[in-house]
């Protein structure tokens, strides 16, 4: 078989990246290469349209196996398999464990509880994991700072009175004073020295990790996939000094670190994202020169380094930013490609984000869902069975490398200012982070990132009903417990891409006047159809009611039909040529009667301005603020 298929590629004469490039100078007619076809990404690089063999050569991304040092590929060996993690906020110890027993049925390996400290003693973790073989799943726990420590000797109670072995028990504790700093804008630094006796605690336990990187912050508020990746590899290396500087070996304090990453919709970036985290992850701990403390290990190196601490155990979380309250269910097709593209890269366990979390508590149904979404990945894709699938792809691994120097430059800025934690206290970090997320909302008002059901094809008869957008959880788990420490910090905005435009559709619902929006197409066919239909998008995205037509024979027939319907606004919809002749009558024989708009940008605009003509919609409006203004005219 092997020789067949030799002998059908050798039909094929070998084309070099020279006759590509002439068949495309062909193809663009004069056009600028660079311009039309080469992308310039947020992260700064330039990615090619595309790329062959021989632009992987002297990267060092596709000489290393999975399993091995430095972890580009992977921390795995034989398969890509992956824990499927559903979180369960704690409000009830019995009811959480029944609804852990139940999920553990359908599908779910890994357990997220989100515990209030208040409640924290020996008796409440007996009814939270009664029935629990903690061997057998992921356990990971989240509760306020403080009570952290006080969690894990709970744990380690609770573990020893059962009689599990340390080596079979894998999970988490989710110790994050930064987290919380950029949170909630309060200063908790004095809380990291108890990361130190945290670690002691739980030494014996080799597969649970109790010091967390949420890095998955940064990607809810709107960061760049470098952003998120630099200040994470920050992020834990502050950790991991700190607790070095505090006389923890760094094989252990390395090994105790776990980082929780966002997935963005941005596919191929994500995959290369976590390649490229794992790498630079390695490269750092080597420089702590761990130290293994086994004989026996074969994963170590001549000077006794200890490749196993040097591993990045990685969670990866859909992102929320992307999520929207419209067209909700479009959400499900966001999380599956950011889950897919999170088990390509090799993850050690994600969580999906139920569709309807932007505006309501998840149900059975979209949890439910969420699991499925997994599970299709894992047992209809089998995705779990490659070991790195995406190894040697000529685009993912230039984009690994590109986006590798993007985040360590940022890391390397972070640590000449003095690190993490000082640049969380002096503000940096969550002003980028910030400033970030008021880019991408621009970008989102003027069309230039798209979310389809929000900025770009609304559901034009969907009304929001009782829906409302939910704030993000900020609660740290204290059990509603009260902090002496002052919010003096600056804090991340977590503002989703969909928020304002949300915000303008629930006004125009809920001030009981949606206003119609005519289309009176008239003249060129393609071009009053396609103006016609881009309109209809655009002011459909206020949640207006707009009324589409085959064509008129004349400006007055529209109008008149307009004004039959009832029609708050009038769009005129023709080709440049025809705005000339077309669009002043319209507007002369409206007279008034209704807002008259002109889709697009003719040549002729500056007379049909001088003839009173105001509004006109095309793809260079900024869509957030026109819709804004009209809706300020229409509303009020």
């Amino acid at each position: 078989m092997a020789d067949s298929k030799e002998k059908l590629f050798s039909d094929f004469s070998p084309v070099s990246t020279q006759e590509w490039m002439d068949k495309i100078t062909v193809d663009l007619k004069g056009a600028d290469f660079e311009k039309k076809l080469v992308w310039r990404t947020n992260e700064g690089f330039k990615v090619k349209p595309f790329y062959r063999q021989e632009d992987l050569e002297g990267l060092k991304t596709t000489e290393g196996l999975p399993g091995q040092y430095p972890y580009i590929r992977g921390i795995k060996k034989d398969d890509n398999t992956w824990f499927i993690r559903q979180d369960i906020t704690v409000n009830d110890a019995a009811e959480a464990n029944a609804k852990a027993l139940d999920i553990l049925n359908k599908g779910v390996d890994s357990l997220g509880f989100h515990i209030k400290a208040k409640e924290l003693n020996a008796e409440y973790l007996d009814t939270l994991l009664k029935d629990i073989c903690c061997e057998c799943v992921e356990l990971s726990f989240s509760t306020c700072q403080r009570h952290t420590l006080q969690l894990a000797q709970l744990l380690v109670a609770y573990f020893q009175k059962k009689g599990y072995a340390p080596e079979k028990l894998k999970g988490s504790l989710n110790f994050d004073p930064i987290s919380k700093m950029m949170q909630k804008g309060k200063d908790v630094s004095a809380v990291i020295a108890t990361g130190k006796e945290l670690v002691e605690t739980l030494a014996a336990y080799p597969h649970f990790r109790c010091i967390a990187v949420n890095s998955v912050q940064l990607n809810n508020a709107g960061a760049y996939i470098y952003q998120e990746l630099g200040y994470a590899l920050a992020w834990g290396n502050e950790y991991l000094n700190q607790l070095v500087e505090a006389g923890v070996p760094a094989a252990l304090a390395a090994k105790k670190i776990k980082f929780n990453f966002g997935i963005s919709s941005n596919y191929f970036m994500e995959i290369a994202k976590f390649r490229a985290a794992r790498m630079l992850w390695a490269d750092i701990v080597k420089q702590y020169a761990p130290k293994c403390p086994r004989t026996d290990c074969k994963n170590t190196g001549a000077d006794g380094t200890c490749y196993c601490a040097c591993k990045m155990v990685a969670h990866a979380e859909t992102s929320n930013f992307n999520l929207t309250l419209f067209d909700a269910h479009v959400n499900l097709l966001r999380t599956q490609t950011e889950a897919m593209s999170a088990a390509i890269a090799g993850v050690n366990s994600i969580t999906v984000s139920p569709f309807d979390k932007a505006y309501e508590t998840p149900d059975d149904f979209s949890e439910r869902i969420a699991r499925n979404q997994q599970l299709l990945l894992k047992e209809e894709s089998h995705l779990n069975r490659i070991v790195d699938p995406a190894a040697g792809s000529y685009y993912i691994e230039n984009l690994t490398v590109a986006i590798a120097k993007q985040a360590w430059d940022l890391f390397l800025s972070v640590e000449e200012a003095g690190g993490m934690l000082q640049a969380v206290k002096a503000g940096s970090i969550q002003e980028a982070v910030n400033q970030s997320n008021k880019a991408r909302h621009e970008a989102v008002s003027k069309r230039k990132e798209i979310l389809l059901g929000t900025n770009q094809y609304p559901n034009f008869n969907e009304l929001a009903g009782d829906k409302r957008p939910l704030d993000g959880c900020k609660k740290c788990g204290c059990g509603g417990e009260a902090h002496e420490e002052e919010g003096t910090l600056a804090k991340l905005e977590t503002a989703r891409a969909a928020s304002e435009f949300e915000a303008l559709r629930l006004e125009t619902e809920n001030s009981g006047k949606r206003p119609k929006a005519f289309m009176l197409t008239i003249g060129n066919l393609a071009m009053r159809q396609a103006r016609a239909q881009f309109s209809c998008n655009f002011l459909a995205c206020a949640g207006y009611q707009v009324i589409d037509n085959l064509g008129f024979a004349s400006v007055e027939e529209g109008i008149e039909a307009a004004m039959k319907a009832q029609a708050d606004i009038v769009v005129i919809c023709s080709s440049d040529d025809e705005y000339a002749e077309y669009a002043i009558p319209a507007f002369k024989a409206l007279n008034g009667r209704a807002m008259f708009i002109v889709a697009g940008a003719p040549a002729c605009m500056e007379e049909l301005k001088a003839a009173g003509i105001e509004n006109f919609i095309h793809v260079r409006c900024n869509v957030l603020e026109t819709l804004r203004e009209y809706n300020s005219k229409l509303l009020s």
